[in-house]
């Protein structure tokens, strides 16, 4: 390995946010190879916080408290708390049906109800956070739900590094999943080496963007915008 100064990432928050079907009470594979990613963050010295969005009562809606809206009981303000107080989101999901778990569209339909707020620059709050995506399944689809997760980040506000997302599925069909010793997945180089790039290139970005106190507000902020600037915008004259 070349000799590089090593980085110091201690002052940088994780959220892992597994989206798999199953409660706390069950496996999850998805959990698993979320693992691989928090113990190299654990190693860095990163602090970091995991949970399973099917363990809390999130209610359907795109407001920011839907007991406000009559819902009996809605833990997303709590969520979002969590997601606010992290530099880096990682959503794990599994793959049913070629798709992105049910669990994970609400939570991207919760985070893209809050994206009209704006932080202390007038800029979408979600600027200056960063984004990633963890995948596993029996069954093609890793690039598939990738794209739809990691897009849906990046329209938020959240910015995605190189090799944002990693993921291991099995054979086509029924057979062994990621936790499973006859799947043979954590000896899977593919995964293993996609695996560390998507944490270290998360942590990479993180940290530029701590540093630079995320984006320069001029020409992105919505409160300036409203206000009437436009900085070097203007209609082209048609002939």
């Amino acid at each position: 390995m070349k000799n590089i100064n090593k980085p110091d990432y201690s002052n940088i928050k994780a959220l892992y946010i597994n989206c798999t079907l199953k409660d706390s009470s069950k496996q999850s594979h998805t959990e698993g190879l979320m693992q691989v990613s928090m113990n190299i963050m654990n190693k860095e010295n990163v602090e970091l916080e995991y949970l399973r969005l099917v363990d809390y009562d999130i209610a359907y809606g795109l407001m920011p408290d839907m007991k406000k809206e009559g819902k009996e009981k809605d833990d997303w303000p709590d969520i979002y708390d969590k997601v606010m107080n992290a530099d880096i989101l990682i959503i794990g999901t599994p793959i049913w049906l070629g798709e992105k778990s049910s669990i994970a569209t609400k939570l991207i339909e919760r985070l893209y109800g809050m994206s009209g707020e704006t932080n202390k620059m007038g800029q979408y709050v979600y600027y200056g956070k960063v984004g990633g995506c963890v995948i596993t399944g029996n069954e093609d689809g890793i690039k598939h739900c990738a794209m739809g997760i990691l897009y849906a980040l990046q329209h938020l506000g959240y910015s995605i590094p190189p090799q944002a997302d990693c993921g291991w599925i099995g054979e086509a069909g029924p057979g062994p999943s990621y936790l499973d010793e006859e799947s043979g997945a954590k000896n899977n180089q593919f995964t293993n080496r996609n695996t560390t790039f998507m944490t270290y290139n998360l942590l990479h970005l993180a940290s530029m963007l701590k540093a630079n106190n995320g984006y320069n507000s001029y020409g992105n902020s919505r409160e300036d915008w409203d206000d009437g600037t436009r900085w070097n915008f203007e209609n082209p004259e048609y002939r």
